[in-house]
């Protein structure tokens, strides 16, 4: 499996976009084949050849296509199929970035949703040769991200920030440090103010937000430990639950499996797409 993630260089760029990805599966490469892509409150434009299939099994139903497409933000966790050699390229916008564009913020973002790329105006506007791109995001990440600012510059000029916006990107900087209860105050505007602006931006509440970070930063400390290093009663504690039984239900609920089962299957879930990798 070949996968890497870099940052923009273009510090207006990275205003929006958190990170640049791609991710290879050759022919003969041994990897799981059906690995889970855990909730992520980011949207991502994922750039494929024009004939490359994809499938998200959603749970319930699924979401079949070719070619670029969007994932936007999902509550869920989604089933990937890499039985066959594949090759992604993405860009991982951050939280709520895509509303500040003129498309978004007339349309409420979708969610837990696939989307087709090609018949999107924005997409459209990046006028993206894909398959020259991944041909350079194989032999040149620099050089990637360097084509990738440039060709992103045009399309975020036309970003536009209103109060909204500008509210839930400070919220977003004190979510996993502070309390919800507390963040009106920390920012100076009611709650009520704060739930609404956030949601409309994002299309998450700060609660369901919140949780999917807790979950990221979860798997990413999990994934860094042998099994004989964990003691899940220390990671309940540690990430906010009132105790294992706790953290069990969510995992099951969140996931679909037990600590148990992660023990014995590490490789289970990945964040593939611009995070935790397996």
């Amino acid at each position: 499996m070949n996968h890497w993630l870099q940052p923009p260089q273009s510090s207006r760029i990275a205003k929006y976009v958190e990170c640049y990805w791609l991710i290879e599966k050759l022919h003969d490469s041994e990897c799981f084949q059906y690995p889970k892509l855990n909730p992520d409150p980011s949207a991502h434009l994922i750039i494929s050849p024009h004939s490359q299939a994809y499938l998200y099994d959603l749970n319930p139903g699924t979401v079949m296509g070719v070619g670029s497409h969007w994932l936007y933000p999902h509550q869920q966790t989604f089933e990937l199929d890499h039985s066959k050699a594949f090759v992604h390229l993405g860009i991982k916008f951050h939280v709520g970035a895509l509303y500040c564009l003129p498309e978004f913020s007339e349309n409420p973002l979708a969610l837990d949703k696939v989307e087709l790329a090609k018949d999107s105006m924005l997409f459209k506007q990046l006028g993206v040769d894909e398959n020259a791109l991944i041909e350079l995001a194989q032999t040149n990440p620099q050089q990637c991200v360097d084509q990738l600012d440039t060709v992103l510059g045009p399309w975020l000029e036309q970003c536009v920030e209103d109060q909204h916006s500008k509210i839930t990107r400070k919220a977003l900087q004190h979510l996993d440090q502070s309390t919800i209860s507390g963040l009106g105050e920390m920012l100076y505007c009611s709650q009520r103010t704060l739930e609404r602006s956030f949601q409309r931006t994002t299309g998450l509440t700060l609660k369901q937000c919140q949780s999917m970070n807790r979950l990221e930063a979860m798997l990413a400390y999990l994934y860094q430990r042998d099994s004989t290093e964990l003691d899940w009663v220390e990671v309940a504690f540690m990430f906010g639950f009132s105790d294992q039984p706790h953290l069990i239900r969510y995992l099951k609920k969140t996931l679909g499996f037990t600590p148990k089962t992660y023990e014995k299957q590490r490789g289970l879930t990945i964040d593939a797409y611009g995070g935790v990798s397996s």
